[in-house]
């Protein structure tokens, strides 16, 4: 596989909605109110109801793992929260993800995501650690 350093690799949008964080918290376990009841994220100080990092998180690497074809090749995968994905409940919120490549090593590259969501980073030094494709 040929690439260069700067080549974006893959990119994807995904939409969330109230049901969408009704179902991570399910499947996670998460059923942090501020997820799902508006009051209570207002009552804390937040702007509304808010995705999941860990729901951000792991929809912003699925680009890289869709491209990869194999998500053992994932090596590792940080990131920091920035700013908090808020969804509306009538529109949702999309997540949008460009994936870069940002340093190449041998077998194994760095891909810089950059993760935005109304126009807004939401995710800062998202990186990931790939085994490249042979």
């Amino acid at each position: 596989m040929s690439l260069e350093v700067g080549e974006i690799v893959a990119e994807e949008s995904f939409p969330l909605t109230r049901d969408s964080l009704v179902r991570y918290a399910g499947a996670s376990g998460d059923f942090n109110p501020i997820h799902y009841r508006d009051d209570v994220a207002r009552n804390v100080g937040l702007p509304g109801v808010l995705a999941h990092g860990m729901l951000t998180m792991g929809a912003a690497v699925q680009p890289v793992v869709d491209w990869l074809g194999d998500p053992g090749k994932v090596l590792d995968y940080q990131v920091r929260f920035t700013r908090p994905v808020v969804v509306d409940p009538e529109i949702g919120a999309v997540i949008t993800v460009t994936a870069k490549i940002g340093q190449i090593d041998g077998d194994q590259a760095r891909v810089d995501l950059t993760v935005t969501s109304s126009e807004q980073t939401v995710l800062g030094k998202a990186q990931v650690r790939v085994a490249l494709p042979q």
